[in-house]
């Protein structure tokens, strides 16, 4: 957060109009904010008892053609069994394998590419292993999203790639709505569904630079300001002030990678009038100073 007591920040830009943020989808707008696109497909198999390594740092989903395997991620108890039809999702990046149990099993694998300074948080709320039974309820979507990815992989036609990557955007949104339902673990997703918040975090991935102040925010929520903070700060599991630093840190540690930008406008952008600020809140929160963070010298995670 940075120096300013009354606001978070002391910025140029206007607060967004609010009929502007009421029309945008919080859910959407996180997504766009991370840059999830799918990659590739990849169509495997295996015999029984053989397990299929993942490494770390992938970002995947399987897709159970036939047969039945286990999912299991590295330091968690337990597995996962998916059965012919069911897609298990990946989204954090864990290092897994893939064990066919009781005969042969044939799988896709989609991978997923993101804004890695920015998804990581995020994506770090989810399940370690989020799994779709394709026997659950209003699950139609599945049979045929599978379908239409073997018809891309087997005949492949101009345009198949991008094909190919939206039928994966659309499968790790829905895993994401059906996972939801059966879950209040806290963070941006349970807010994301909640009506009342979901302007709020709209809002803030959109224009994170703005100057917002809590009573901005609560106004957001049509909330007084100690019933929005008590709300978000269980849906979210983190204060107001404290998520919203952390995405401008997150869209500034993007800036920095993937720009050449002077620190000084950087800092700008996502809302500090200060780069001294500035620097202070991103040593804190990233382990290291913006600086050596832009020339990739051994980058601390938050």
């Amino acid at each position: 957060m940075t120096e300013t007591p009354q606001n978070f920040a002391e910025s140029p830009d206007a607060l967004p109009d609010a009929a502007t943020l009421a029309a945008l989808d919080a859910l959407s707008e996180i997504l766009e904010t991370v840059r999830l696109r799918g990659q590739a497909v990849t169509r495997r198999s295996a015999e029984a008892g053989v397990p299929v390594r993942v490494p770390p740092g992938k970002r995947v989903l399987h897709i159970l053609e036939r047969g039945t395997a286990e999912i299991r991620v590295d330091g968690e108890t337990g597995g996962t069994t998916a059965h012919s039809g069911d897609m298990v999702v990946l989204a954090r990046g864990d290092g897994h394998t893939v064990t066919p149990a009781g005969g042969a099993a044939r799988w896709v694998t989609g991978s997923f590419l993101v804004d890695e300074p920015q998804a990581a948080p995020l994506l770090s709320v989810l399940a370690p292993a989020i799994h779709i039974e394709a026997a659950g309820p209003s699950r139609d979507w599945l049979p045929l999203s599978l379908n239409l990815l073997l018809v891309e992989v087997t005949h492949p036609r101009p345009g198949a790639a991008a094909m190919i990557s939206r039928i994966l955007d659309l499968l790790f949104i829905h895993a994401l709505r059906a996972w939801s339902t059966d879950t209040a673990a806290p963070g941006w997703l349970t807010a994301a569904l909640d009506p009342a918040l979901a302007p709020v975090l709209t809002a803030v991935h959109h224009s994170p630079a703005a100057p917002w102040s809590v009573s901005d925010l609560a106004a957001l929520a049509s909330m007084s300001r100690t019933t929005f903070t008590d709300r978000f700060t269980r849906r979210l599991g983190q204060p107001p002030a404290a998520y919203l630093t952390g995405q401008r840190l997150a869209r500034a540690a993007t800036l920095l990678r993937t720009s050449t930008i002077p620190i000084a406008t950087v800092a700008h952008q996502v809302g500090y009038d200060s780069e001294a600020a500035f620097s202070r809140a991103f040593h804190r929160h990233y382990g290291t100073p913006p600086l050596r963070y832009r020339k990739g010298e051994n980058p601390a995670r938050p």
